[in-house]
């Protein structure tokens, strides 16, 4: 909502709603058409959904408002989340069901001889977000305003997206994504907070009047940072939580004397330099030039977002600064965080090292988001100097007294100091950046409890024996909101009328419909397949439409859509499926099912494994689904450009839900919980939020596999592939046909790193390995599709045991630990606002 721009206080009144009642939307959407767009009934969609948009956003102002007032009282402790993205998808939908205008609007449009679904699909995805790591910062802010957390996100408005993929001869081809082309009509402009980030320059050290030694960071290059808001709406509660994002801008347009010069590209260089800082969501980090953007973005988020809030605390005493505030970083991309806040405190602020260090460390918390440790990211040293020379020197000094502390603790262990030193030794030093996050942080938390546990063993151990009392675990969520209400409408409509309302802001009643699955409710488990089957046509459509392969909704529909990785093993899902094609061609149908396979997501544009896998599995589609003799027992279909939207059709539809990364490499996984609320089925190994997931549902509802992280771990160093090659003859069958070039017949020789990934001893995702055990565990899963009843059954308990995997409970497990944050209660007309101060 509208900050006040008076530095003076002044009154913040709260706002009367407007009506919004079927005919009064029906005015005001009409109002907007003609007279804001210019634009009639007729036009095209995108017309319809900003028209309709911004009749929404009205109605969502006056919770916006009022859910500011609070944050006035200067007691009121306030949650920051920072994270580099928000994978929020589209927002029309979800505004409509928490704001509870859902009704209302589909009336009005019917009124308009219009197709609500049809103007919601016209949205696009907002691109702010590669996959997972998004998606739950955005689940996340749906939870926060849901138990009416005073919590900001704040990030970064990427003009364009990860990208738009589609698939050419098998290989994926990156478009860009211009999800702002047309405007986005949620976000509303603050330029009266535009902040100031410097980058580059120099500094110079001095002593002030009281002898105290003070650091300038002069000779900078200044960028703009302007924020852009956007609602979020809590579940019916009145609470409009913000999500802040900055954009960049140049500090001037461009240069008038070079361009009245005739120097037309020099003239706007620094307009462009400056705003390819928020341009692109991620860049491909492969070249030095991509890591220092990278770099330059992480710091604009960090910096823009800290100034922010203390722009708000401006004349407050900072001694109280860290009762009031807390910061989350999301994974390691914002960890610079904790040395610009320092740069704050110590050069703007004045204050002296321990005073400003012990407000930094009582403020800042860290989660953890991966196992890998190539992902933990580090900076070189040089790069770090040149951009951003102030912090460096701060990170040294910190790790220095840090370090300092370490050899008390363990006199003589070199080795530790090296292992926990802040820069990394060798040819170029390195930041370490994770370090960095947990040295100035009070709280350390992993997303699963196997990924926690594996932090606190493993990566972090060193940190673990030093501050046991910082570690602590958050498993990952899902908002029921967004991923059973919106996603699966008729299947909520059956909970509902059958447990009665509320489970949306409650999951854990979807427990009451365990009795459902047994014996004697044999009309509800008709309905839960009928409800079903209609969603599998449903998808099957967009599958027909996108990759032109027909899927019949009666067979079984196994579904793996995640990032392309290779730990995360769309390769071990793709020889499943060279051997139930070698199965069909040799005349073994014995207990034969049906399938249909469904694999989708993007590979990082650097990452060229990843995109040889993609091509693989286009290839074996080709094969599959061309081959008459397959006669539709199996079809394979690669779904282009997978995204959030997609997610919300195929989540209600998976029959069987493909976690199968290697064990100890997956954190936590979402998709799993948002296959589960669905009644998907789920095939996977013991790793990350699998194994609460199968303790949830029991071992009977779920098809287990492979070996577990300790295996992996203690087979690493003998690992053999040509032993369990010579050993399985599926497997053989399998390589032969891959190694044979059935699947390559023009193209010789292009699967041949994938070929030798397989078979290396060094092989670190292990997957023929459990090649094995995965076949096995298929065959049970085709044994259970079998008996429908059964199938059903073990459904209707995966969604009735999703109760914990809500994002509620996550956050309100944040708060009970972390934050410590008093729900907020909106503002009404009749109430006493406060004196308000900018916010």
């Amino acid at each position: 909502m509208a900050e006040p721009t008076s530095r003076a206080l002044c009154l913040l009144p709260s706002m009367q709603p407007l009506p919004s009642d079927a005919k009064a939307i029906e005015e005001d959407f009409k109002r907007y058409l003609d007279y804001h767009l210019g634009r009639f009934l007729g036009c095209e969609s995108i017309y319809l959904w900003q028209a309709l948009s911004y009749t929404v956003r009205d109605r969502l102002m006056t919770g916006w408002r009022n859910s500011w007032i609070p944050w006035n009282d200067p007691k009121m402790r306030r949650a920051h989340y920072l994270s580099m993205e928000y994978l929020i998808g589209r927002s029309l939908g979800n505004n409509l069901l928490n704001s509870e205008l859902d009704g209302p609007v589909q009336e009005a449009m019917r009124r308009l001889a219009l197709e609500i679904e049809e103007i919601e699909s016209t949205e696009p995805d907002a691109g702010l977000g590669n996959g997972g790591l998004g998606r739950l910062a955005a689940c996340f802010l749906d939870s926060c305003a849901t138990l009416a957390l005073p919590v900001i996100g704040y990030g970064l408005r990427y003009e364009y997206g990860m990208f738009h993929q589609h698939i050419e001869n098998g290989y994926q081809v990156e478009d860009p994504d211009h999800w702002l082309q047309d405007g986005d009509p949620w976000e509303v402009e603050r330029p009266e907070f535009t902040q100031i980030i410097r980058f580059g320059g120099r500094t110079e050290h001095f002593h002030d009047p009281e002898g105290h030694h003070r650091v300038r960071w002069v000779d900078t290059d200044d960028v703009l940072a302007v924020p852009y808001d956007m609602p979020i709406p809590g579940y019916r509660n009145g609470v409009v939580n913000t999500l802040r994002l900055w954009a960049a801008r140049a500090t001037e347009a461009f240069n008038l004397n070079e361009f009245n010069a005739g120097d037309y590209p020099e003239a706007i260089a620094a307009k462009n330099e400056a705003e390819r800082i928020t341009m692109v969501l991620y860049p491909n980090d492969v070249s030095e030039c991509g890591k220092e953007l990278r770099l330059q973005q992480q710091y604009f988020l960090a910096s823009a977002s800290l100034q922010d809030v203390l722009r708000r605390w401006d004349g407050a005493s900072m001694e109280e600064f860290a009762e009031s505030h807390v910061f989350q970083l999301n994974d390691t991309h914002p960890s610079i965080a904790v040395a610009e806040l320092m740069r704050i405190l110590l050069d703007d602020r004045r204050l002296l090292w321990d005073e400003a260090w012990s407000i930094v460390t009582r403020c800042m918390a860290y989660t953890n988001h991966t196992l890998l440790p190539e992902a933990l990211e580090k900076w070189p040293v040089p790069l770090f100097e040149r951009l951003l020379p102030r912090h460096l020197e701060i990170i040294y000094e910190i790790n220095r007294r840090f370090l300092d502390e370490v050899r008390r603790r363990w006199p003589g262990d070199i080795d530790r100091v090296r292992r926990m030193s802040l820069i990394e030794e060798g040819p170029v030093k390195m930041v370490r950046m994770a370090w960095l996050a947990i040295v100035g942080s009070f709280s350390v938390n992993g997303v699963a409890e196997l990924h926690s546990r594996l932090l606190r063993e493993g990566m972090f151990r060193d940190f673990y024996e030093m501050w046991p009392e910082k570690f602590n675990n958050k498993t990952n969520g899902v908002t029921p909101r967004r991923w059973l209400a919106a996603a699966n409408p008729a299947l909520a409509e059956l909970i509902t009328e059958t447990i009665g309302d509320g489970w949306q802001r409650d999951l854990e009643r979807l427990s009451e419909l365990r009795p459902m699955a047994e014996p004697g409710h044999e009309a509800f488990q008709q309905r839960w397949r009928d409800i079903r089957l209609e969603n599998k046509r449903r998808l099957a459509d967009l599958v027909a439409r996108k990759t032109g392969v027909e899927f019949d909704p009666h067979a079984l529909f196994d579904v793996q859509v995640k990032r392309i990785h290779e730990y995360k093993r769309q390769l071990l899902n793709a020889l499943h499926i060279i051997h139930l094609y070698a199965r069909i061609k040799r005349g073994d149908l014995d207990n034969w099912v049906d399938r249909c396979v469904l694999i989708g997501g993007k590979a990082a544009p650097g990452y060229q494994r990843a995109k040889e896998i993609i091509k693989l599995i286009n290839n074996i589609a080709a094969v599959v689904n061309g081959d008459p003799e397959i006669d539709g027992r199996l079809k394979v279909a690669f779904l282009p450009n997978y995204n959030v939207s997609k997610m919300m059709r195929i989540c209600p539809a998976a029959d069987l839900s493909e976690q199968i990364s290697t064990a100890g490499k997956e954190a936590s996984g979402t998709g799993n919980m948002k296959f589960m609320i669905n009644g998907a089925l789920t095939i996977g190994t013991y790793d990350g939020a699998n194994i609460e997931i199968l303790e949830a549902v029991g071992e009977e509802n779920f098809f287990l596999f492979g070996l577990r992280a300790e295996e992996v771990q203690a087979m690493q160093p003998n690992y053999d592939p040509a032993r369990y090659i010579e050993s399985d003859p599926d497997l053989r069958d399998v390589m032969h046909l891959l190694e044979s070039g059935h699947f390559n017949p023009v193209e010789p020789g292009i699967f041949d790193g994938i070929i030798h990934s397989l078979r290396q001893p060094g092989d670190p995702w292990m997957t023929l390995a459990d090649f094995r055990s995965y076949v096995d565990a298929q065959e049970r899963v085709a044994l259970a599709w079998r008996d429908p009843d059964r199938w059903t059954r073990m459904s209707i308990i995966n969604t009735a045991s999703s109760g914990f995997f809500s994002t509620d409970r996550t956050i309100a497990e944040y708060n009970r630990d972390i934050w410590k944050l008093q729900p907020i209660e909106p503002a009404t007309p009749d109430s006493e606002t406060p004196p308000a101060a900018p916010l």
